[in-house]
């Protein structure tokens, strides 16, 4: 599932597999070599291992007719390697390659959608999520966990584009494959309420989301313990959800005890720690504490911008944040620039009807209007409210 993943786990896996695949190849790595990539994989170093994987591609690539296989599944390696490290750009490129020599393999096509979707590259993810979908259901029937796990990726990428009448029959027959076959308890039940619980938090749909957000954390909870990154994730989810509420007594704690542990667990520079100091900050700005607030948004977009480029959605988020910071300071030539480079990637990203565009474009027409342009904000105010209709058209509250 892409969400409630560990960082530890999902780099553990990574490297699990990579020495797995390794093994595949030993004849024609020798056992010398092979020591050498398992003890510095042990040791959590991919460069002994991403040399031979290179290797190997190199030589599969230049048998033509025998060779595609081997060099689309170290290429598959490559890219879960660099995944490991966080390098999500070389990731893609390993895996877009694997795509391209295997094209009907649903692991490779699974993981290239899922890296687009991590950078906010939602078009190119789409058809790698369709056809990875499509393929294991002919394969493997409609209730095996593979499908419930495509299943679930692409209802989590109509939820952040938006497309909610979309995404909950997918999200529903996620948790309904997991629940039969798993039973009720399992953690494959938790990452998929809490990903249905994400989906009607969207829509404002509070006490269906906190209903399954608490059902969630109490398996994560009970099989984990409470200093699990899991539960850290539900958390941050259920902090955020009593946060949009008002709920101001209840969302601190819980927002701070989330950081803490995907600190220790994930280390500082995870983008999942950038969300927890976002959200903290959030509830500052609402408090109108913009001292405490603007360090973490400034903290947060420097991990953002490292780990997941430039022009992710989520560094247009920070931006925003800061830039609204700014506007309430007064501080408008600093506010400007941060709202049009969100706006462009929110654009870009995301396409021109998203409603996280039209939150940029109400900002950015509330800043211009302080600035004395208001002539400059109708327009941008005039796209806004379209923006909402039409989302509100396809969206309707049920």
């Amino acid at each position: 599932m892409t969400n409630l993943q560990t960082a530890l786990e999902a780099k553990e896996a990574k490297l699990n597999e990579a020495y797995r695949a390794l093994e595949g190849f030993t004849e024609e790595l020798g056992p010398g070599k092979m020591q050498q990539a398992r003890q510095a994989l042990e040791k959590g170093d991919t460069g002994v291992a991403e040399n031979l994987f290179q290797e190997i591609l190199t030589k599969a690539q230049a048998q033509v007719k025998t060779g595609a296989a081997q060099a689309a599944e170290a290429a598959y390696q490559l890219g879960g390697l660099a995944e490991s490290r966080l390098d999500y750009l070389q990731a893609q490129h390993y895996y877009r390659q694997a795509v391209g020599l295997q094209p009907d393999n649903p692991q490779y096509l699974n993981a290239a959608g899922n890296m687009a979707y991590t950078l906010g590259r939602y078009l190119e993810a789409e058809p790698l999520y369709q056809r990875s979908l499509a393929i294991r259901e002919k394969a493997l029937g409609p209730e095996h966990p593979d499908v419930a796990q495509s299943l679930n990726n692409l209802a989590e990428l109509y939820r952040v584009q938006g497309k909610y009448e979309e995404a909950e029959p997918l999200y529903k027959g996620a948790l309904a494959i997991v629940e039969k076959i798993e039973g009720p308890e399992h953690l494959h039940v938790a990452i998929c309420l809490n990903n249905l619980a994400g989906l009607y938090d969207s829509q404002g749909k509070y006490g269906e989301a906190e209903h399954l957000y608490r059902r969630s954390l109490t398996i994560l909870e009970k099989a984990l313990g409470p200093q699990h990154p899991h539960v850290a994730t539900s958390l941050n989810n259920l902090a955020e959800l009593y946060r949009v509420q008002g709920r101001q007594g209840e969302v601190e704690p819980l927002f701070r005890g989330s950081l803490a542990i995907r600190e220790k667990a994930m280390g500082p520079d995870h983008p999942d720690v950038a969300q927890s100091l976002n959200n903290l900050a959030g509830l500052y700005m609402d408090q109108g504490n913009y001292g405490e607030a603007e360090p973490l948004l400034k903290r947060a977009l420097v991990i953002r911008e490292k780990g997941l480029g430039p022009e992710h959605p989520d560094v247009a988020q920070s931006l925003n944040n800061l830039a609204v910071i700014y506007r309430a300071q007064e501080r408008y030539g600093e506010a400007e620039p941060l709202y049009k480079r969100a706006r462009a990637i929110w654009e870009k990203a995301l396409g021109p009807e998203h409603p996280e565009v039209a939150t940029c474009l109400e900002n950015y027409a509330a800043l211009l209007k302080k600035m004395g342009r208001g002539a400059e904000a109708e327009p941008l105010e005039a796209r806004a409210r379209a923006i909402r209709a039409r989302h509100a058209e396809k969206n309707p509250a049920k």
